[in-house]
């Protein structure tokens, strides 16, 4: 049973973001586990602006976590995980959103889409807003918050 891990760190538009996801092999798929601190709070929509929070949680393409563009960082992770190339909201790298209690968010869920093998040296991105899981490619998560690169647990 493998396991796999990335540090979560936050980028210029949320720098106190910090965590760290655990995936584990378990029987029939993978258990991931994510604690992070540091989420900015709810906050609704109002007008035309999106609200920030509930966050976008991926698996994106590429280990590749340099920041950027501050303004619009962590562009070089590429687009969610998608190896079987499905229409989004069933995208293997399309995770449930993130709930900032006071900053925190603990959560632990079970996906059948990958095994940890898998997804060394991906990136894990947390998003300013939560992924409708419709819209095409990648579900209007707006900008990149945090990321983290994924590698074996030895």
């Amino acid at each position: 049973m493998a396991t796999a891990s990335a540090l979560i760190r936050g980028g210029p538009l949320a720098p106190s973001l910090s965590g760290i996801v655990f995936f584990t092999d378990v029987q029939g798929g993978v258990q991931v586990c994510i604690s992070v601190r540091g989420l900015p709070n709810f906050k609704p929509a109002t007008g035309n602006q999106a609200p920030i929070g509930p966050h976008g949680f991926h698996i994106h393409q590429f280990g590749n976590c340099e920041v950027g563009d501050p303004n619009d960082p962590f562009k070089a992770a590429g687009e969610h995980w998608n190896p079987d190339n499905q229409p989004h909201g069933n995208h293997a790298g399309d995770f449930p959103v993130l709930f900032s209690n006071g900053g925190r968010a603990l959560m632990c869920f079970f996906t059948n889409r990958f095994r940890v093998r898998d997804i060394i040296g991906k990136a894990v991105i947390i998003h300013q807003n939560p992924d409708d899981y419709r819209s095409q490619p990648a579900g209007n998560a707006g900008k990149r918050l945090a990321c983290g690169v994924i590698r074996l647990v030895k």
